[in-house]
């Protein structure tokens, strides 16, 4: 019976709590939720609960925030637990002290086809490649980043017109229901059929998003900017820098379309025709259409047009 079976549950993101809903409604007896200390927020630095902790709480789930995970008394008290399962869901990297705790060892929901994208967001990076299909994969933790034995893997297509927070709201429900399949194995009174990561060179890999990755460049071809431009969105969204003429203004760019046509303009410059805006990359153009200047809110581009004075010199850097 699988009220039988303990787990104990780590998770912060809200990609995480499709999973957690998904062991309680299987009837798990989920000991603990472990997630990540309150954070301030806000223009008044309130604390913020993580989605997971939210959840939780809602659940009547006992609730663990440990600063340090290495902490001797957390520890004990996980081992005091005895865990037959850790699941990590969304969570923060493990010490071997910790995964090695339960009876069935520890897995991981990760959101990606291992081994492809290990990392921190392999969901933005999937699309900035222009990937056609990403998925889900649950897999053992050992002691390196994302590298353990494969228990399961399912996959979705990635249309063209989807950004980041459309795969995420897919995959987080997709997470949910592979991690069930993933217990129902482990829990079998047969041997688990794993698999080993087969490394793929040049392996793609998914490193967390920063000011440095996170800049369009003009010099790029118009449908790898697109990929990022979808890949960064909502969050943290495409940057650039507007240089209009006497004034430089930081930009992020939501959403856009693109087009393959030749021209002569210089990569970057900006047309505005017709109500419309584009930029010219190497191959074509970049057509925004959800825009947000820094300090302002974000403005579909028939509202910026009419709203801002584009110098005719104006090009995006």
């Amino acid at each position: 019976m699988n009220s039988q079976k303990k787990i104990i549950f780590m998770g912060t993101a809200e990609f995480a709590i499709p999973s957690l809903e998904k062991v309680i409604k299987n009837n798990y007896n989920v000991l603990a939720v472990v997630t990540s200390t309150d954070k301030p927020a806000g223009r008044g630095l309130k604390l913020k609960e993580s989605p997971i902790k939210q959840f939780a709480r809602k659940n009547n789930l006992k609730i663990l925030q440990p600063n340090n995970l290495k902490d001797q008394n957390f520890i004990n008290l996980i081992t005091n637990f005895k865990p037959d399962l850790i699941v990590v869901v969304a969570f923060r990297m493990l010490p071997e002290i910790l995964w090695k705790i339960p009876k069935y060892g520890t897995i991981n929901v990760h959101a990606s086809l291992l081994p492809k994208y290990r990392g921190a967001a392999p969901i933005n990076w999937a699309i900035i490649n222009g990937e056609k299909q990403t998925g889900v994969s649950t897999f053992f933790i050992n002691n390196k980043i994302d590298t353990g034995d494969i228990i399961d893997q399912s996959l979705i297509e990635i249309p063209k017109n989807e950004n980041a927070g459309d795969i995420h709201d897919k995959l987080k429900k997709l997470g949910g229901n592979v991690l069930i399949k993933s217990l129902e194995k482990i829990f079998s009174s047969e041997k688990v059929a794993i698999k080993k990561q087969l490394v793929i060179k040049p392996l793609n890999k998914a490193p967390k998003l920063d000011k440095s990755n996170s800049k369009i460049n003009w010099d790029d071809s118009s449908e790898n900017i697109y990929n990022k431009i979808r890949g960064l969105s909502p969050y943290p969204g495409a940057k650039s820098v507007l240089d209009n003429y006497d004034k430089k203004i930081n930009v992020i760019i939501y959403k856009s379309n693109f087009s393959n046509n030749k021209h002569n303009h210089p990569n970057g410059l900006i047309i505005i025709d017709k109500g419309a805006l584009k930029v010219a990359t190497f191959d074509g153009y970049i057509s925004p259409l959800l825009v947000k200047f820094e300090g302002k809110k974000t403005l579909d581009i028939k509202s910026l047009i009419n709203g801002f004075n584009f110098h005719k010199k104006c090009k995006m850097i």
